[in-house]
């Protein structure tokens, strides 16, 4: 009998192959990912001067947004809310110019989604020179007065 203990000998994992292996799938990874370029709004932030600015040879349209959502061009009030009624609007103030300056107006309480379908008709329609304004309530809790304080 064969008492004596034997040396256990430690196994060894040679790691040398996995991490290759590892490396080549991650080049390859890298190598084939697409980079999706998302559509971005470019936005011009107006600039301060000491000439004021020109006149601009263009009449502006103006598209308010009511709290209700409904939306008005130049103060003519549209039939209903549909994106295509307001493209058809748009189109026939503007003509083929897409140049013109257009200024959305909203309401306070309008939804972000009346405002968002606004600027996105305008966007499919190709004009660029969009303004976005807010309207202040006069005789509202906390709106703005002619002599620039609160209302109390």
């Amino acid at each position: 009998m064969n008492l004596r203990t034997r040396s256990h000998e430690e196994p060894e994992l040679n790691l040398t192959s996995l991490i290759d292996v590892v490396l080549l799938l991650l080049i390859f990874f890298m190598v084939s990912t697409t980079f999706v370029d998302e559509s971005r709004i470019k936005l011009q932030l107006p600039q301060a001067s000491v000439q004021p600015a020109a006149a601009q040879s263009k009449d502006p349209i103006e598209i308010s947004v009511t709290a209700t959502g409904e939306y008005r061009v130049n103060g003519q009030a549209l039939i209903n809310t549909s994106p295509a009624t307001l493209s058809a609007a748009v189109s026939k103030l503007a003509g083929e110019s897409r140049e013109a300056p257009i200024t959305i107006r909203a309401d306070a309480r309008a939804s972000h989604q009346s405002v968002v379908t606004a600027m996105d008709v305008l966007g499919r329609l190709g004009f660029r020179a969009i303004s976005i304004a807010t309207v202040n309530e006069q005789g509202g809790r906390g709106a703005a007065q002619p002599g620039g304080g609160p209302e109390r």
